[in-house]
């Protein structure tokens, strides 16, 4: 079983072949062959990351079929699905690294921040949903002068994002915070630059 730490270095050597690939112009895709995976699975990462097209986990970190379990949602936000998914493979692969991936520009943070400071009438209640979850992220920053500069507003919502879903994680399943505790499992937040390709980890294992 690869531990959380090997786990991240390989997610990190991954990402740094990636931006190599991107620097010389060659495709951004993982040279892994096909392998044979219709009864079994062995993921070493779990990422829960955005839905945007821009931001393929197993590309941006080079890695194969079979070789991370993958779960999208806009804003990389925790609802109890999300949750659930990330238990089963914990749980059911022995999975010991979790990456919450984040990137810059999110659409959802963006959109929260404009949903925010001009509410529209009668959003959608699916949409709303996703603001909500990312409401928490962005109302303090509002409150102080980052409101009068978007970029930097949008980056630190980003990185503040992130955090709230790591630390819901960590302290919001039992399930989770046991394989914490006993196991070797680690939640760690991350960004991915759509400007350089390059993933920046917050946390320190």
């Amino acid at each position: 079983m690869m531990t959380a730490e090997e786990a991240l270095e390989r997610l990190k050597e991954g990402n740094q072949r990636f931006v190599a690939r991107l620097s010389s112009g060659e495709t951004p895709l993982s040279p892994s062959p096909r392998f044979e995976l219709s009864n079994d699975q062995n993921p070493f990462a779990i990422i829960l990351g955005c839905s945007d097209a821009r931001v393929p986990a197993e590309i941006v970190f080079d890695q194969g079929l079979g070789d991370l379990f993958v779960i999208r949602v806009a804003g990389n936000i925790v609802a109890s699905s999300q949750v659930g998914s990330i238990e089963f493979a914990a749980s059911r692969f022995g999975t010991r690294l979790v990456v919450v991936l984040g990137h810059s520009q999110c659409g959802a943070i963006r959109a929260t921040i404009e949903q925010l400071q001009q509410p529209v009438e009668n959003q959608s209640r699916h949409l709303r949903s996703i603001v909500d979850r990312v409401r928490p992220s962005v109302e303090g920053l509002l409150k102080t002068e980052l409101r009068h500069d978007h970029d930097s507003l949008v980056r630190l919502a980003v990185r503040a994002n992130v955090g709230v879903s790591v630390s819901h994680l960590r302290y919001g399943s039992d399930v989770l915070e046991q394989l914490i505790r006993d196991n070797g499992l680690r939640v760690v937040g991350a960004e991915y630059s759509l400007e350089t390709g390059v993933v920046e980890f917050f946390d320190q294992l």
